[in-house]
């Protein structure tokens, strides 16, 4: 592939998909014109009907008051509902696994109480090296808090490469089996954007007595999922990257359907009792009988509402039609770069394995030593990109509202500003 031969302009026309690009807001430079915005992995953006529903909400409960929990237009009392096949949809999952509720660690905590079940010979907690700090803290929060201070085991990743070999994810599997009851890993590493192989990764550990749970954050939205199917016990995510909920949206879970009526210790809220005897305010807690059972409290209203424009987008779609864009726009992205440095021997390496398997729309990429000085040209040019320390730069353009043509823009920003460099 030669990249300054290809027709970026011609792709755009064919793409199928284009005109969602349409029914976003794209942030926009000093002189009027739209930035190329290549950060959807860490905040999504703004779908444009985002801001119809939310003054529909605002005016319901400044019409109805309290009477909007039974009379808004979508009433507030049965809210989560609205999301519930959309995230079906979107996890693999059957409608009684997933909800919609509080955020992404909160989530993953109470998930965890319930989960994370050590005992005296079997306690520690598998998780992938470099895995978002969040996660840590999470899982060695929950090991201390049932005494156990070296609980925690991440597996290595390549020290030249920084990827985690699927094999040694199974080797430490299998090599714990004895002492660790639970994995806990990143669907896709948020540093490296690697996919790992779920599916494998589940059955392989399963079949050796682990519970094991996914934080999607990096995943849902980007890549198909199947965690119905897969068999994986729990999941958790957010909802303001791949799926533009907004920051601090309403985040979701997934509980598989063979725990749902298990007697299971759980932190326990009143929207999580039964629906049938909720507001007779018994003493007792009676579970739901699907993941809603994890719920603690009634539904916030307005950090919900942005999902209501964006999730339909991804069955409209389709993720067939998703994933090969996805797939066409991350190989030209990272395909140029290699061009790129290969022509000007600049010592940059990409980090994500960006084959069909091991990638989904993020794309990590060393640049040694002119880092900075890369990412600071690129905001200069309008493209908005994520710095990390102290030399990768992440960009994922997301097939929903990512062109051809801004690859094309962004390729020729990091060749101007790696020849400058050069100089």
């Amino acid at each position: 592939m030669q990249w300054k031969t290809i027709d970026f302009y011609a792709l755009d026309a064919e793409d199928k998909l284009k005109e969602f690009r349409s029914q976003f807001h794209l942030p926009r430079n000093p002189d009027g014109t739209e930035k190329v915005y290549l950060t959807g992995n860490s905040l999504g953006l703004q779908p444009i009907k985002a801001k119809q529903y939310l003054l529909e909400e605002l005016d319901d409960w400044a019409n109805l008051g309290v009477d909007g929990h039974t009379h808004a237009r979508r009433p507030w009392m049965h809210y989560h509902e609205l999301f519930t096949a959309e995230l079906a949809y979107l996890t693999g999952a059957e409608p009684n696994e997933v909800v919609a509720m509080n955020t992404l660690t909160a989530n993953l905590h109470l998930l965890m109480a319930s989960f994370y079940r050590p005992t005296k010979f079997r306690y520690k907690i598998l998780c992938e090296a470099k895995a978002f700090p969040s996660d840590y803290y999470a899982l060695d929060s929950h090991a201390r808090f049932h005494g156990y201070t070296d609980a925690v085991l991440e597996i290595p990743a390549d020290k030249h490469t920084g990827i985690l070999k699927h094999e040694t994810i199974l080797e430490y599997i299998d090599k714990y089996a004895d002492e660790a009851t639970l994995l806990l890993m990143g669907g896709v590493n948020y540093y490296t954007g690697q996919v790992f192989d779920m599916e494998e990764i589940t059955t392989f550990a399963r079949e050796r007595g682990y519970t094991v749970g996914w934080d999607l954050a990096h995943a849902v939205g980007n890549i198909p999922l199947k965690l119905h199917e897969w068999g994986v016990d729990f999941a958790a995510w957010c909802s303001y990257k791949y799926l533009n909920g907004g920051p601090g949206a309403v985040a979701g879970i997934f509980v598989h359907q063979r725990h749902h009526n298990r007697l299971l210790p759980r932190f326990e809220g009143w929207w999580g009792h039964c629906k049938d005897t909720r507001f007779q305010m018994p003493h007792n807690f009676q579970p739901i009988p699907t993941a809603e059972a994890w719920q603690l409290s009634n539904p916030p209203i307005f950090s919900l509402t942005p999902l209501l424009a964006s999730l339909p987008m991804f069955r409209q779609a389709g993720w067939e039609a998703l994933r090969n864009k996805s797939r066409k726009l991350t190989t030209l992205l990272a395909r140029g770069i290699e061009e790129i440095n290969d022509t000007h021997s600049s010592g940059i390496r990409i980090l994500t394995p960006y084959s069909n398997e091991h990638s989904g729309c993020q794309v990590s990429v060393v640049f040694e030593g002119i880092g900075r000085q890369v990412f600071d040209r690129l905001t200069e040019a309008g493209i908005v990109t994520d710095w990390r320390h102290p030399d990768v730069i992440r960009m994922a353009p997301v097939p929903l509202y990512n062109s051809f043509s801004d690859i094309q823009k962004t390729l020729e920003t990091i060749e101007s500003a790696v020849i400058e460099q050069q100089k």
